[in-house]
């Protein structure tokens, strides 16, 4: 397909009334690149002159963030959306459920909690849940060119297809072409790619257009020999092979990353996060990831809290839980030792909330009800309630620091309950709309907030590394970062996927809709072996 074919599908798009492409990436499993493939998409397609937009159905993530309407959407769409060039809503995941157990989570639709529910109840709601999905697609087909879906886990999950909201079962409502990626860095590659295929409905392995291969290292003429087999073998394309992309630092959608890579002279300080077993947005700690003096370790349940200048309690979905793991971990014991040596502690949301006096929960509403106590720090008590906030948040920084006082901070607030803060409790944020926010204590080494993205801001970063002990440089704020990789990503996507063929399912929407589903099923076989 030419530029100028290209262009001319696009301006006919426009003529033609709520007419759109959808493409869908589904994975072989869990963590195969989907959510970072969707990114790549977007961004190519809006380098093409694209109106493209994100859209996962369904996302089952604790990392989530707030649109600007104070709804609540998962992380990683919001990065896509970013990497569209759009303003994240809440129709890009209307589905977004929050584990706060095994067995159950919080059903958020179309941005807003409307129940916790055990596996078996959702089950039954899930008819509720695909019309909310549907009516988000047709919401998004009416504004855009092109929509990329995002898949959930693995589409051959057999005790998942009956009543299917997140892979096939969209694709079928929709009638969308579907492409497979898997994660040849696991091994096994040919094997996830045919048993997925193998797996699928006659109807929906015929919407399959093609097969992606995320994360080869190594002479691609190696890999050639298999490529020639598999497209023989299932009469679809390889549309590229994409190469291990070294440090790739996109927000993760539930995976916590820890990859470092610093030189032991470069550390100015050393910060230690404790993993709760329902530990929620832990992309609060992606600048301090990467931030080039900082070593950041993320501490496993079952072992100790090590000698550091700063711990961090992070944010929980279920926080009396996560408080009670906290000393059964003791690492309650280790916060003292911690604080003793001269050491700062910080929490962030349930992490802000544990560092209270008491946590009540009279109605059960993330748990059993009643009363927990908190390890004692702050001078805050707490009450958690039904009605979560939602809201994107931006201040000053109120860190006693002469050189520079009150930077301006940014972030978002996702949380159930309210904390008040004892009458000469000193906060530690004043926000815009002049309402005090957080608390620090009066020896200056503890403090707390609701805010999440506290680290993403460059100037708030370095205020607070200095809190912590260490003068450092300022750097790229988070969504600068984001922006940087999301390039890196796109140009891997140029370089090595089948643009022409992947747009030529595209067009074929976009041109002759009415025909779309019975041409794009003329396209599938493996026409051109790598």
């Amino acid at each position: 397909m030419t530029c100028q074919s290209i262009k001319q599908a696009k301006n006919a798009s426009r003529v033609l009334t709520n007419v759109s492409a959808t493409i869908m990436i589904q994975g072989t499993t869990s963590d195969a690149g989907k959510s970072m493939l969707v990114a790549g998409f977007c961004r190519c397609l809006k380098n093409q002159g694209y109106r493209v937009a994100p859209f996962k159905p369904q996302n089952m993530a604790l990392n989530s963030a707030v649109t600007k309407d104070g709804g609540e959407i998962g992380r990683a769409q919001a990065v896509q959306a970013q990497a569209a060039g759009i303003e994240p809503n809440v129709d890009m995941n209307p589905v977004l459920l929050k584990p706060s157990s095994d067995t159950g989570a919080q059903v958020i639709i179309h941005g807003k909690a409307v129940s916790d529910m055990q596996a078996a109840k959702y089950h039954d709601y899930k008819k509720v849940a695909m019309q909310a999905v549907l009516d988000s697609h047709q919401r998004l087909t009416n504004q855009y060119d092109v929509i990329v879906v995002e898949g959930a886990g693995s589409p051959a999950e057999i005790n998942l297809r009956k009543g299917d909201i997140a892979n096939m079962g969209f694709a079928e409502a929709v009638d969308c072409p579907v492409i497979i990626i898997a994660d040849i860095d696991k091994g096994g590659v040919f094997a996830q790619l045919v048993g997925t295929l193998d797996l699928l409905s006659p109807s929906e392995q015929n919407r399959v257009v093609g097969f992606v291969i995320n994360k080869f290292r190594g002479d691609i003429k190696l890999l050639e020999p298999g490529l020639i087999w598999l497209e023989k073998r299932t009469q679809k394309p390889v549309l590229g092979v994409l190469p291990y992309i070294h440090n790739l630092q996109l927000a993760a959608e539930d995976a916590i990353q820890a990859e470092q890579n610093l030189h032991p002279q470069d550390i100015r300080l050393r910060i230690c996060v404790p993993v709760f077993k329902r530990i929620s947005n832990h992309t609060d700690f992606d600048m301090l990831r990467l931030h080039p003096k900082v070593e950041l370790i993320f501490v496993p349940q079952g072992s100790a809290i090590p000698g550091c200048d700063l711990i961090i309690l992070p944010g929980s979905k279920n926080v009396r839980a996560d408080l009670a793991l906290l000393k059964e971990m003791h690492w309650d014991n280790d916060l003292q030792r911690h604080l003793r040596y001269g050491g700062k502690l910080l929490g962030i949301c349930g992490g802000y909330q544990m560092l209270g006096n008491s946590i009540a929960d009279p109605e059960g509403v993330e748990d059993t009800p009643g009363v927990s106590q908190g390890v004692g720090y702050l001078p805050i008590n707490t009450l958690l309630q039904h009605q979560k906030q939602l809201t994107q948040s931006q201040g000053r920084l109120l860190l006693p620091n002469k050189r520079t006082p009150n930077v301006p901070i940014r972030g978002y607030e996702i949380h159930i309950g309210t904390s008040e803060r004892a009458a000469d409790a000193r906060p530690l944020i004043l926000l815009e709309n002049g309402e005090s926010e957080g608390c620090i204590s009066d020896d200056n080494q503890v403090a707390g907030s609701y805010l999440h993205g506290l680290f993403d801001g460059p100037e708030a970063l370095q205020q607070l590394l200095l809190w912590a002990g260490a003068n450092t440089e300022l750097v790229k704020d988070y969504d600068e970062q984001q922006e940087h990789e999301i390039e890196r990503l796109a140009n891997a996507c140029q370089t090595h996927l089948k643009w022409d063929l992947i747009e030529s399912f595209i067009q074929i929407q976009l041109t002759a809709p009415s025909l779309a589903s019975e041409s794009i099923s003329s396209t599938h076989g493996a026409k051109n072996h790598v």
